[in-house]
């Protein structure tokens, strides 16, 4: 059975917010994710998304899904992809569409003149990061990965 790969759209909001969701619980973090469908569709539908997606498909039936954006890399002066999330359900793992799922990525990297591709694995997951460095991904133990949020991005703002 052949994987397609195609950009999400709008109408796509119902079914990345499921896989979202499903991330989540993956990740043992149910109860974080705060989007909604109409949130996510809004965002798609506006004149510059904040996000892309490409959604996997195998046998007609949704398959997985990489939401990405634009970044940024002052020392390559050139615009970067970073990969938010790669979901595929347990159902369909093992059978090429995370990789196809990469794969386009690096291809629209190469098609927009992009210096690179990030992204992060929770450090408990070994089957992912055996998987990225299988596909020649190089993990960056020197770096520590920083956020704000709630209260503290209030506190440093105000």
């Amino acid at each position: 059975m052949s994987t397609l790969i195609r950009p999400a759209t709008a109408t796509d909001a119902e079914l990345i917010h499921r896989f979202v969701c499903e991330l989540a619980l993956y990740e043992k973090e149910p109860a974080a994710v705060e989007t909604t469908p109409e949130r996510i569709r809004s965002q798609l539908s506006s004149e510059t998304p904040p996000f892309e997606c490409l959604i996997a498909e195998r046998g007609g039936s949704p398959a997985g899904m990489a939401l990405f954006f634009q970044n940024y890399s002052t020392w390559r002066g050139k615009p970067g992809l970073y990969l938010e999330d790669l979901f595929v359900p347990e159902q369909h793992r093992r059978h090429g569409v995370g990789q196809a799922l990469l794969s386009e990525l690096a291809r629209i990297c190469l098609r927009r003149g992009y210096g690179r591709m990030e992204w992060a694995v929770l450090s408990w997951n070994q089957l992912g990061i055996d998987f990225y460095e299988a596909l020649g991904a190089t993990r960056l133990p020197e770096w520590n990965l920083f956020r704000l949020t709630g209260d503290a991005l209030s506190k440093l703002g105000s």
